[in-house]
């Protein structure tokens, strides 16, 4: 068993990501996940993610606040506990709209040769 008492968690900075504070949960260390790792990011009023794409596929999943995610055709928004799937190379732009941060989790597969 691996534990990441919250208080331990490193931070970290998302490429093309602004006014979001992000932490990594699990992932990246010895006796870690071995497929994906767990982030959970705040999201600042206004702050937001994209628009881009990466090879890799995500999870979003919200725990507070409200986050709007958009990809080619769909805008939606997401409040606590709903989730959603970004697909490998989909385009997606996230952004809080709101007035209160946005938290979510963020669980990604690693990717190649980072581990």
């Amino acid at each position: 068993m691996k534990v990441t008492r919250f208080g331990e968690a490193p931070p970290y900075e998302a490429p093309n990501h602004r006014d979001v504070r992000s932490l990594r949960l699990q992932g990246f260390v010895p006796g870690g996940p071995e497929g994906f790792w767990l982030g959970l990011s705040h999201f600042l009023p206004g702050g937001g993610a994209g628009p881009d794409a990466s090879p890799l596929e995500k999870v979003y999943v919200v725990l507070a606040g409200a986050i709007t995610i958009k990809t080619p055709g769909v805008e939606v928004v997401l409040g606590p506990l709903d989730s959603c799937t970004i697909a490998s190379n989909e385009s997606r732009e996230v952004v809080n709209h709101g007035n209160e941060v946005a938290t979510i989790l963020v669980v990604m597969p690693y990717p190649p040769n980072a581990r």
